[in-house]
Parts: structure tokens; C-alpha cells; sequence
């Protein structure tokens, strides 16, 4: 097993602009669905991508990559802002970023743990 950091990618870049908004990972993960489609790798499961979607939307928050937005800066119950360690996250999974594989390789070596707050903590250092 391992993360689609693609999808996570785009569930951090939906987190930065979610004010005011309800945050919405299974139509995130459909939007990524199509894009994909768009430039040749179709998604062969649109309905698994979503429920992985919603999935990692618990697993960032519960992992503290993501926090409940304050309602001072829009939140509404629904919607999220990026931890510091979220922020660390996406810098390293950044696709318009050139290298940007290294550091998703690094995290990918570290299996599902990966996303764990104590071993996520530990190779920030070692990807960069």
C-alpha cells in the first residue's frame, strides 16, 4: 500500500483556499479524476478515489496537517487550514515543484507510517 500523493497534493491546495467554503474532498478527488483523464491516466475507480479522498481528509486532521479553520478567518465548521506541519507537507510533495519526486520518493520508502506525526517529523529533515 501506498499514499496517492497526487490526491493528498490537491486536498492540501483546496485546504489553503477553503475559506468561507465547505471543504469537499470527494469533489476534489473527482476533479483530479477528470484532470487525469484529461492528460492520459485515466482513474480506473472514480468512487474508490473519492472514498480515499475522504479518508485522508480524517487522517490529515487527525495526524495534524490540517486544523479547523477559526471562524476569524472564514472558518464554518466545514472547512480546514494547514498546520505548520501541513504547510511542510505540501512544500514537500509540490508537483510544480522541479525534484519535486525525491522528497515524495523519501516519503513513500517510509510506507503508511509516513503520515504518521512521529515518523513524518523525523524525515522532514532526510527529504530535503
Amino acid at each position: 500500500m501506498h499514499y496517492n500523493w497526487d490526491l493528498i497534493e490537491r486536498l492540501l491546495l483546496e485546504v489553503q483556499k477553503s475559506a468561507d467554503e465547505h471543504f469537499a474532498p470527494r469533489l476534489y478527488a473527482q476533479e483530479l479524476a477528470a484532470h487525469s483523464d484529461q492528460t492520459g491516466h485515466p482513474v480506473s475507480d472514480v468512487d474508490a478515489l473519492k472514498a480515499q479522498a475522504t479518508r485522508y481528509e480524517a487522517q490529515l486532521l487527525e495526524a495534524g496537517f490540517i486544523a479547523p479553520r477559526p471562524e476569524i478567518e472564514g472558518g464554518n465548521g466545514e472547512n480546514f487550514v494547514l498546520t505548520p506541519r501541513g504547510l511542510q507537507l505540501l512544500s514537500m510533495i509540490d508537483s510544480s515543484l522541479p525534484g519535486e519526486q525525491h522528497p515524495r520518493q523519501v516519503l513513500e520508502s517510509h510506507g503508511l507510517a509516513a503520515l504518521t506525526p512521529e515518523v513524518f517529523d523525523t524525515i522532514t529533515v532526510e527529504a530535503l
